[in-house]
């Protein structure tokens, strides 16, 4: 606005005195434009919070396989970009909302079917319905190859827990028909729809290995609700330090409940862990225990 007021050969002041970032308040304009001085003082800086999905979230176990397989990801707009980081570290690209599956497509019709042989699309449910279905339609009536996993947490998780057309919600709440992903996906013409829980990572392991090596499309879903979404009282697990052999399985997903001992051993914080029970799936000795109820 200030360049196309001074385009149009008016003074206008702006940039100089205020920031060019960051957020304006009443005080800094008052300080900056009146010329009054308040006295404030600088907000005391924030500790360093890494991006990371919550504990629980059942992305998180989508990508630990992803990543034990080596595969790469065409990224997408939602809570799952998240697994750029690390320690997942698995999703390369990430160029607008509902470009995982096409960008996938590209790359096959680029490179090959060969080259995308390690690489899957991955979008949210939420995403898939909103822009994602335009690319699925449009690699069926290419002829393409590949593996497209949507990441089905009923909800649009990123932007606060808003339903879409599956979630059999209206924004108001109302009920109303909700979509059947994987009977559009069929309907589309997609040949190999599977669906499968996010924290079945033996099955979902074996799923992904076997799609990825077809010379035709796929689509994964892996339908688990975001944590977020139930608020009762969740199970929760505890590590057993006598049993640690310290190997650093369970933390390898990456969930922010866990931390190391200053012997090495594993801690779950009973704060923050929501019971979804990846790390107890990763141990193999045994060294992280459901609690009892009786035992909180």
């Amino acid at each position: 606005i200030e360049e196309q007021v001074k385009s149009w050969g008016i003074s206008a002041i702006g940039k100089e005195i205020f920031t060019v970032q960051g957020e304006y308040s009443a005080n800094m304009i008052r300080e900056a434009v009146l010329k009054e001085d308040l006295g404030l003082e600088k907000p005391a800086a924030a500790p360093g919070r890494p991006p990371i999905l919550c504990p629980g979230c059942p992305h998180r176990s989508v990508y630990y396989v992803l990543n034990k397989l080596k595969l790469h990801a065409a990224g997408d707009i939602g809570c799952y970009t998240l697994g750029a980081v690390a320690p997942l570290s698995v999703v390369d690209t990430t160029i607008c909302m509902g470009a995982s599956i096409s960008s996938l497509h590209g790359m096959e019709k680029a490179k090959g079917k060969e080259y995308i042989k390690n690489w899957v699309a991955v979008i949210g449910d939420s995403t898939f319905l909103h822009t994602g279905v335009n690319s699925l339609m449009n690699m069926m009536y290419n002829k393409a190859t590949g593996t497209v996993l949507i990441l089905d947490n009923s909800t649009t998780g990123m932007t606060g827990h808003q339903d879409h057309a599956a979630t059999g919600k209206t924004l108001q709440g109302d009920p109303t028909y909700a979509i059947n992903i994987p009977a559009l996906c069929k309907a589309i013409g997609v040949p190999n729809v599977i669906e499968i829980n996010a924290f079945d990572i033996v099955n979902l392991e074996k799923v992904i290995k076997e799609e990825v090596a077809k010379d035709e499309v796929s689509v994964i879903i892996t339908k688990t609700p975001c944590v977020l979404l139930d608020k009762s009282k969740k199970p929760l697990y505890r590590a057993l330090t006598d049993k640690c052999k310290k190997c650093g399985m369970c933390m390898k997903p990456g969930c922010p409940a866990m931390t190391k001992n200053a012997d090495g051993t594993i801690r779950i914080d009973d704060t923050m862990c929501t019971g979804c029970g990846l790390c107890e799936s990763l141990c193999k000795f045994d060294a992280i225990e459901l609690v009892k109820e009786g035992d909180r």
